[in-house]
């Protein structure tokens, strides 16, 4: 009876290491993946051309 006691806390307690593991692993990729789309929205942002009518040249005529 002690032994099938410990069997399962034995195995709980690995299926929580697991779970534990595999949560880090997809934290850290979904980290990584919102970091190089973050990095990939500026670098757009920053190299995008201004729409027509916001540019550096004041019109006067308007």
């Amino acid at each position: 009876m002690d032994t099938d006691l410990a069997m399962n806390l034995l195995a709980a307690r690995t299926t929580m290491t697991q779970n534990s593991a595999q949560m880090a692993v997809f934290k850290k990729a979904h980290d990584m993946e919102a970091d190089l789309l973050n990095s990939l929205m500026q670098t757009a942002l920053e190299m995008a051309p201004p729409p027509p009518g916001q540019g550096t040249k004041v019109d006067k005529t308007a």
